[in-house]
Order: structure tokens, then sequence, then C-alpha cells
């Protein structure tokens, strides 16, 4: 893996997210090992990575050695960066489609989930009229949670997303249906996927009896340290070997997981309760799910002549709260402490910032988004590369 230190240097710019192409290799052939023992094929959910340019190291299709046999896209333009930078099949899912999207649609994906019996019976003429093969299939809600953080839990009792086994028809599959999928997890082990099947087999076992392919979703945290791949390729090839059918995974997280950083710097340090140090980032604009989980981001900064862990609150000698850029008065980042203060102009360092990062960016307060990079060991040091910067006109061209 890359050596965080190269991210001091003056070359890379702040903000800047940095993905390292190393542990991006590395996490691919952790989910091209679970394929090979199970037949499961995997796609990437690109509501959680979309780095076109390190797609080659991802994509069968792209013929660089990539393990991962398409995309999960959750909308039109998601669907036509599949189809155009990926390669592979195309599964679409999104929680409702208008007409003008499923006549662009139909020209994009491969497979279509539907979220509702509605929604599919409105939109099946269209999908036969296709001048290309498109699979269908239904999403299922099996009202088991395992989700702890009720804005991602998709299987509560007020949950938009799935149908309850109530409101599915038992002659649904005959319609022209060929698969289920389910998605419950949210970065989670393979226990929680093994309690999720138990309780979609209760439910909904007639209907998998029909089904070509089951697609387990996404939230799987295959590549985590710790993860129990075993018992994940059991259940999966109890799935297969139950169902006969083709089984399917798409995780966003795990593709990317620890796979990328957040350069940052500090601006000002001023006093409240405790010392505020305001960075050149923003919660709000450049890692919302900090704010929306919420969580706090590991944090590397400079000390001592190389790059130590920010600890939790009070564990070391000086401890602060990182503000975000932005005039939201909520736009924190969290409460960290320090083996010595901060200093204006010091560099730190988010981890983990490939996943849910760049694709949920946004220009509020005209704030510019970060630079995006990557970066990969080679004899001699780190190969630096800088993809793209953004300036003004990417903040002019979203308005009227």
């Amino acid at each position: 893996m890359a050596d965080p230190s190269f991210l001091l240097d003056s070359q890379v710019p702040s903000p800047c997210f940095v993905i390292d192409l190393d542990r991006l290799r590395q996490n691919a052939r952790v989910l091209a090992g679970v394929q090979e023992r199970t037949g499961a094929r995997i796609f990437l959910a690109l509501k959680g990575y979309a780095c076109p340019s390190t797609f080659p190291l991802l994509s069968r299709a792209l013929g660089r050695g990539g393990p991962l046999y398409g995309t999960c896209a959750s909308s039109v333009d998601e669907a036509r960066l599949g189809r155009e930078e990926f390669g592979g099949k195309v599964e679409a899912f999104a929680a409702a489609w208008s007409e003008d999207e499923m006549r662009e649609l139909v020209t994009l994906a491969d497979t279509i989930v539907f979220n509702s019996v509605a929604q599919w019976h409105r939109f099946r003429d269209i999908v036969k009229a296709a001048p290309r093969s498109i699979e269908c299939g239904l999403r299922i809600n099996p009202e088991h949670s395992e989700g702890t953080v009720p804005i991602y839990d998709p299987c509560s009792p007020i949950s938009r997303l799935g149908i309850r086994r109530r409101d599915l028809p038992d002659g649904i599959m005959s319609e022209g249906i060929s698969g289920l999928h389910f998605h419950t997890l949210c970065g989670q082990g393979a226990d929680a996927l093994a309690r999720t099947v138990e309780a979609v087999e209760k439910n909904f076992a007639p209907f998998l009896e029909q089904c070509s392919w089951i697609n387990c979703g996404g939230g799987h945290h295959i590549t985590r340290d710790g993860y129990d791949i075993d018992l994940l390729v059991d259940v999966l090839n109890h799935l297969h070997d139950t169902y006969h059918a083709q089984i399917y995974l798409e995780p966003g997280e795990a593709v990317a997981l620890n796979a990328g950083w957040l350069t940052a710097t500090v601006l000002d340090i001023t006093e409240a309760d405790m010392p505020l140090v305001q960075l050149d980032v923003s919660a709000a604009c450049h890692m919302p799910d900090v704010l929306e989980m919420p969580y706090r981001p590991g944090l590397l900064y400079e000390c001592c002549g190389g790059l130590r862990q920010a600890g939790e609150a009070g564990t070391g000698k000086w401890t602060c709260r990182l503000g975000g850029k932005s005039c939201l008065a909520g736009d924190v980042i969290g409460v960290y402490s320090f083996d010595e203060p901060l200093r204006i102009g010091q560099r730190v360092i988010f981890q983990d910032m490939a996943i849910y990062s760049m694709v949920k960016t946004t220009t509020f307060n005209g704030l510019r988004l970060p630079s995006i990079a990557t970066a990969e060991d080679r004899p001699g040091g780190t190969d630096f590369s800088l993809l793209r910067t953004f300036g003004y006109n990417d903040f002019r061209e979203r308005l009227d």
C-alpha cells in the first residue's frame, strides 16, 4: 500500500481526494476470491464509488484483470456511466422511475429492478418493446432490520424501499419477473447477511424457487479486516445450491474500502469551549456522511517528522474541534486529540475517503470541490497522478 506520508508533499493539492491504487487492487483480489469460491457475480455500486480512471483495475470487461462483472446504477446517468466507462452488465434500481427515464434506461440497462408491482405493471410494455433483451426483477422488503442508523435502514416498518410479502401477488413471477433483489445491510459482516437470508427464505421461499437470479444487494464489508469470508461463502453457496439461481452482490464500500484519503489544511484556530480549528474542507460539502450517519473519520497529522493518528477527545495533550469551511453552523467534523497543538498552514489527512465522498460532494456556498488524484507504490517512491481540479466554472455550470 502507498505510504501516506507522501500526502504532505507540496505537489499534492489541498483539499484533494487521493485514491490508493494498491489498496484498490488488494480489495479487488479479495472480491475475486469470493467469486471463485461461490460462482457469485459481484457488481460495483456506483453510488458508493465512481472514479472512472480506476475502472480498468476493477472491470472484467476492460481487459486489465479486473474481477467485477458490471455495475449497479441508481439513476439513468449512473447507468450511462456504467455502460460507457465500466462495461459489463448494468443493473439498475431506483425507488421509482418516470416514463422518460424508463425509455432512456432500456437503452442502457441489462437488468431493471422495480421497487413496486405498480411500477412493473406501468413500464413492462416499454421494457418488452425495447430492441434489446432486458431482465426484470423486484426488490423485496424482508422486514428484517440489520441497520443501526435509521436513515440507512431500508427495512424499517416505514421503509419506502422494497415490497413486503403481504403486498407481493403469488403469481407475479409468471408475468416476466426473473429474479428478486433485497438489501438490508450497511457496512456489516457476513453474520448479518446470514440472518437476513433466513428471514428472506422464511417469507419468500416460494418466489425464490422461481428465480433465475437472486441479488443480495450491498452493504457487505467483505474487504474489512476480520470479515468472515468463509461464512459469506457458505451463505452464497447455500442460496445457489438451494434455489439453483445465479447469485449477485453489489457492494460499493467493499470495493474501495480504506483506498483513499482526503487532504486538508488548517486555515485558522480560534477559541470557544475548546480550541476550534478551521479547515479548508467541509463536512457538509465534501464528506456529508460525517453529518448524516453521523460518524467521525480517522485522521492523520504531521508530528515529530512523521505521521501520527489523531486520538479520541481527551486522549492526547491537545484537544480541539475540527470545523468545515461552509457557513452551516453544524459543519463540524468532530473532536480530536493530538500530541501537540496544530498550526495554521499544517496539513491533516482524513482516512477512508474513497467511498461515499467524491460521489456525494456539493458546491454549497460556492465551495470548490476537492481535486482528485491517484497514487501507487513504485520502485523509488510513490507515483502521484493528479486527475482533475475544479474551479469557478464547475460551480457556475450547475446554476441557471
